[in-house]
């Protein structure tokens, strides 16, 4: 009997060990940030600067983050057996002859992105429209040095728990308990000396501690509040780091050194002694102000000097032009601006590379950020013929299209100038680890945008333009997430009205309709991209991959199998986790496959598509089983020519499962080239 107790007790033991262990896994410890930084993740101004992690510096309406990249998962913990602390060392200084700026928040947060939020009084934490909100998902603590009025703030040196808004639910000024003279003692955050900040959660109780940098820990908090940290993040994970804000109040903010464990107890001490000293900013006085307006005024008289200069070279050396150029003008950019402006086309700069070219990352003087895509072209009829429709595609003017600022020739060599989207591709997002993934309503955001921008170069310009490599590579993004149509390499323009001759298929596989074989390219050719374009961002996957198994390797086919099993929403992307709005998606999803049918007349037109994706018309009754629908279309080589009809795929649906996957197993390669980045 005793010894089946015993075993009983071993057991327990055990099973809290393992539990116990479980919750370990998230321990660190930077002692200044000289040693790997890898794991952190920096936005907006933000970097480590001498050992130091400076969040903002003397710039207004910024917004900086520091995330420890890996979530603090609390998922196998009850909700009151969760438990963490931490403790950082943080320095906030005063820009000379200023009022002071804002302060910082610790912050545990459900996404590291905070892209939203306000430059402003909110921290970097919340927008006008998101504070207040619990789909927030935020804790902060908070140290504050401005007085707002909004929050309903103490003073303009507090500290605060904030859950889920800047209006704290519990806060107190600044200060921290003597356990010598047995009281608490004010302590002035924007000093610009360092400050010790504890931060223990322990059985849903949360204590904030302060103290002076060479202080030991005091026995009493300043802060002690009940927090639900579940009803905060039911998912029961939580990015963990720092906020911090400019507005039209700068200070400069830094961390000096942050440690972080599940345990009181396994919590690693940070090194005082050997912590990063904080660099001052001096203060001018007024002889270096005299010495300032000298040395400005010698640098204009210089500049006039070497402008002037260059004015006379570039007359004196100007470039020699082909006649048939000088009707562009000012859209010609000179090589050698390009290439100071991207660095002699480093390697570093490079942003992609494809069949068609490689793309490169500057700077110009005034127009700030482009992008340089570097072309081969042949013949010197083609080149002019090439020139004058780039020209001409620089004249567009759509809100959605990446603006295309001119070109650049030299020895058959085409160099494209068009604005640098910051936000990178699309592509990136979907199929990228280093971009976080993009929400429901940001994918359909950015396909709204994509559609309007398709319609205008289908029907509002002067010319019928048609795209021919609509793919999730050539949608660029900016730093909203709007989405942009880039990439006109392999554009066209046709009259209205005109019959559109037939050339090579061009595009790249799985968003090229089949008749591209046969009839050419089209508008219709163009709304089948965008539609293989419509499944492959709701779905978080590429058209074709040949790595997937048969039954899942065509997009197209496998969405409509989905619905054919009454299971639509199955295809969505996983990393979506159920955050969409169901109708939404089943409207987006139906209409992908539309745009996709083999029978290019049963497609609708881009104004069409702009007014079923804004639900501002229904979409026409059709179903898995209509003909053309489902069925996919890789270009096959050695297959003769087609003329695609409605009739003629009436009857030939039947038997596409067959024939497809036969073709599919012997003869699935592109027809020519493929353009773009190559996939």
């Amino acid at each position: 009997m005793a010894q089946r107790f015993h075993l009983f007790l071993f057991l327990i033991l055990f099973v809290n060990l393992i539990c116990f262990s479980s919750q370990q896994d998230l321990s660190f410890v930077y002692n200044g940030f000289n040693q790997d930084r890898t794991n952190l993740h920096l936005d907006g101004s933000a970097k480590f600067q001498d050992g130091l992690l400076q969040l903002t510096n003397a710039t207004t309406q910024q917004k900086d983050h520091a995330f420890y990249n890996r979530p603090f998962d609390f998922s196998s913990a009850s909700s009151h057996s969760i438990s963490f602390s931490t403790h950082f060392v943080c320095a906030l200084v005063p820009k000379p002859r200023s009022d002071g700026g804002h302060g910082i928040a610790f912050v545990l947060s459900s996404s590291m992105d905070l892209t939203q939020a306000d430059p402003t009084q909110y921290l970097g934490l919340f927008n006008i429209s998101t504070n207040g909100s619990p789909s927030s998902h935020v804790l902060a603590i908070e140290l504050d040095t401005v007085l707002s009025a909004e929050f309903d703030d103490i003073d303009k040196n507090h500290v605060g728990i904030d859950e889920n808004s800047l209006q704290s639910v519990v806060s107190a000024s600044a200060s921290y308990y003597s356990d010598r003279e047995g009281k608490n003692k004010s302590l002035k955050l924007l000093s610009g000396d360092r400050i010790q900040v504890w931060i223990d959660y322990e059985d849903t109780l949360l204590n904030v501690t302060l103290a002076p940098f060479k202080n030991q820990k005091p026995s009493k908090p300043l802060l002690s509040r009940t927090i639900n940290l579940t009803a905060i993040f039911p998912d029961r994970k939580a990015f963990i780091g720092f906020s911090a804000a400019t507005g039209s109040l700068i200070s400069y903010q830094y961390i000096l050194g942050w440690s972080f464990s599940r345990s009181r107890v396994l919590l690693q001490s940070l090194d005082i002694s050997n912590l990063p000293k904080v660099p001052r900013p001096k203060k001018p006085d007024e002889t270096s102000h005299l010495l300032i307006a000298i040395l400005v005024l010698l640098a204009i008289v210089v500049i006039a000097v070497l402008g002037g200069f260059y004015i006379y070279r570039r007359k004196k050396y100007a470039e020699v032009k082909e006649p048939w150029e000088k009707e562009y003008g000012p859209l010609r950019y000179s090589y050698e601006s390009l290439c100071k402006a991207t660095r002699g086309f480093n390697k570093d700069g490079r942003l992609g590379k494809g069949g068609f070219g490689e793309v490169y990352k500057g700077t110009l003087p005034l127009l700030g950020d482009i992008a340089v895509k570097r072309l081969s072209h042949g013949a010197e009829q083609g080149m002019k013929q090439f020139v004058a429709e780039v020209v001409t595609m620089g004249t567009l003017q759509h809100k959605n299209l990446v603006p295309l600022l001119g070109y650049c020739r030299r020895k058959g060599e085409l160099l494209l100038v068009s604005k640098y989207m910051e936000g990178g591709s699309v592509d990136q997002y979907l199929f990228h680890g280093d971009k976080p993934p993009l929400s429901w309503s940001q994918r359909l955001a950015i396909l709204r945008d994509i559609a309007s921008a398709l319609c205008y170069l289908h029907t509002g310009a002067s010319q019928v333009v048609l795209h021919r490599d609509i793919k999730a590579s050539n949608i660029m993004l900016n730093g909203n997430l709007q989405g942009f149509l880039g990439d006109f390499g392999m554009a066209r323009f046709d009259d209205h009205g005109a019959n559109l001759s037939a050339t090579a298929a061009v595009g790249t596989i799985g968003y090229m309709a089949l008749e591209l074989t046969s009839t050419g390219t089209s508008t219709r050719t163009d709304v089948y991209a965008y539609g293989a374009f419509m499944l492959e961002v709701t779905c978080g996957r590429r058209p074709f991959d040949p790595e997937l198994p048969v039954e899942k390797r065509h997009l197209v086919k496998w969405v409509c199998e989905c619905w054919r099993k009454g299971s639509i929403l199955n295809a969505i992307d996983t990393r979506l986790r159920g955050k969409f709005v169901p109708g939404e998606v089943e409207i987006v999803l139906k209409l992908g496959l539309l745009c996709t049918s083999i029978v290019p007349d049963a497609r609708p037109n881009m104004e069409q598509v702009v007014q079923y994706i804004n639900r501002h018309q229904r979409l026409p009754e059709f179903s898995p089983d209509t003909p053309g629908i489902g069925v996919s279309t890789p270009v096959l080589m050695g297959i003769p020519s087609l003329a695609i009809t409605s009739s003629s795929v009436a009857s030939s649906v039947s038997a596409r499962s067959a024939s497809l996957s036969s073709a599919n197993n012997s003869m699935f390669i592109s027809h020519t080239i493929i353009y773009g980045d190559g996939r």
